[in-house]
């Protein structure tokens, strides 16, 4: 154990939150939660826990140089934080979130004429409201249940239900729907139900509950306890909700002490006149040489700093090409600084090795940028790339300072670009469907997206809908749902 990680071992508090072990070549190998992260962590480290533990344990322990801690406010927070950071690093000692499970969440559909609640795994940004996600399946569905029988909401699962949906559903009778299909309530009346129903998911409401309690101090008194039972359970579910609504936090960065520490040992080891101030970093992230993106990061005093993240699509590079598309996003982003009168950057830093680098170089040369002091990070050893007579790369010591800021900017650049990536995958795959209907072109597709916003609301719209919009008649219509339903099935 070196010095560093004893000294974060005795400083860890007695809080609850998610630790992430750290290789010799910072990377993220492990993430962990803790109600108590000072005992959760030490216990690690305990010779009893060495000579007892499974082999794959003693790998993880003998790999640890560093850790990171995240303190949040309760256990709840600290689960789906830790979900969170094992998705966005995939550390190799993780297997558990590793997959895509995710915890559940409640959609409330908005858009349909008659809106409903359904249980979700994915938050989209589709227009819809999102309830969650929430660590626990069982509480998820108790309070939804109650809210849906309570403020009389549809439990049915088509887009849009009518009497003849009505002939082979009960829930009006047994589950307090207030059946707006057979039109025993006005559309007006059933969405400002809906509203209510909301706002109750939203933050609670001490109202209702305090009716729960008073039906089941009357249940008790009438001695049915299994009711009574029923509506305990269901006030213990809204209060789990409230406990859990919380939302994961952002993974941890260098403590700033030590980052300042970083960027002036960074200075010397590269002989800059000063430390620096702004560090950009540049990544790329493709399919196969398809789907093209880079991602600029930056921090400010070693730092990183979200706020200052941009996003490209490369435009002038086919196939895979790194260095090309890496000239072509310095080019575009120092071209716009100039064109703006932004500041520029104490330091530049490519991911790659010397031929990445030559590249970022000569696109600042073009621009008159040569002076701008460039670098890259060759994955294998963590060897700072630099283009000077003589000299093309650096070695720093592991877990040094300097090389912490850099090894934590390059990875906050890979994982923004493979997130952007990932979400222009999907929503290829997602329109593609679209490109496949045959009598689908350019101009029915803008059109049908802009009428519906994505194929999940094309899926979950009537054939009637479909065919109102212009240039598609009934039989087209019938195509596309289909198509549409292929692609999102939990959508109808």
């Amino acid at each position: 154990m070196n010095d560093v990680l004893r000294r974060k071992l005795q400083d860890l508090p007695d809080k609850p939150g998610c630790y992430l072990m750290r290789d010799r070549a910072g990377k993220i190998i492990y993430v962990g939660k803790a109600v108590s992260l000072r005992k959760r962590v030490q216990s690690y480290f305990r010779r009893s826990t060495f000579l007892k533990a499974p082999p794959k344990l003693r790998g993880l322990i003998n790999s640890v140089e560093d850790l990171d801690v995240v303190v949040v406010r309760n256990e709840a927070e600290a689960l789906l934080t830790e979900g969170q950071l094992i998705k966005d690093y995939k550390p190799r000692f993780n297997v558990v979130f590793r997959d895509d499970k995710r915890y559940l969440a409640v959609r409330a559909e908005h858009h349909l004429a008659c809106p409903r609640f359904a249980e979700c795994r994915i938050v989209r940004d589709d227009g819809d409201e999102y309830f969650g996600p929430f660590p626990s399946s069982g509480v998820v569905r108790t309070v939804k249940d109650f809210a849906e029988r309570h403020f009389g909401i549809r439990q049915c699962t088509v887009a849009q239900p009518d009497a003849d949906t009505h002939r082979h559903c009960h829930n009006d009778r047994i589950a307090r729907c207030s059946a707006p299909c057979i039109g025993a309530v006005s559309p007006e009346e059933y969405r400002a139900r809906f509203e209510k129903a909301c706002a109750f998911l939203r933050s609670g409401d001490e109202a209702v509950v305090a009716e729960i309690r008073e039906a089941m101090a009357a249940a008790a008194a009438a001695q049915d306890f299994e009711r009574a039972a029923g509506l305990r359970d269901t006030i213990a579910a809204i209060a789990d909700m409230a406990r859990q609504r919380a939302r994961a936090i952002s993974p941890p960065h260098i403590p700033r002490l030590d980052a300042a520490e970083g960027c002036a040992a960074l200075a010397a080891a590269l002989a800059l006149p000063a430390p620096p101030h702004v560090i950009e970093g540049f990544d790329i992230s493709h399919i196969s040489g398809t789907l093209t993106v880079a991602s600029m990061v930056a921090s400010v005093d070693g730092a990183p700093m979200p706020q200052r993240y941009r996003r490209f699509r490369i435009r002038s590079v086919e196939g895979i090409d790194d260095p090309l598309s890496i000239a072509e996003v310095v080019r575009r982003r120092y071209a716009r600084c100039q064109a703006e009168g932004a500041p520029l950057p104490d330091l530049v830093m490519v991911d790659g090795g010397i031929t990445q680098l030559r590249a970022a170089r000569g696109a600042l040369d073009e621009l008159g940028l040569g002076h701008i002091p460039s670098i890259g990070l060759a994955k294998q050893f963590e060897e700072i790339v630099v283009d000077r007579p003589g000299t093309e790369s650096i070695l720093l010591e592991r877990g040094s300072p300097a090389l912490n800021v850099l090894v934590r900017l390059r990875d906050e650049a890979h994982r923004f670009a493979i997130t952007y990536n990932r979400g222009l995958r999907l929503k290829r795959i997602r329109e593609s469907v679209l490109d496949e209907v045959e009598g689908v072109g350019e101009t029915r597709k803008t059109l049908l997206l802009k009428r519906f916003g994505s194929v999940r609301r094309i899926a979950a719209a009537t054939e009637a809908e479909i065919a109102a919009v212009g240039g598609i008649g009934d039989a087209l219509a019938r195509v596309i749902k289909a198509a549409a339903l292929r692609a999102s099935p939990g959508a109808s």
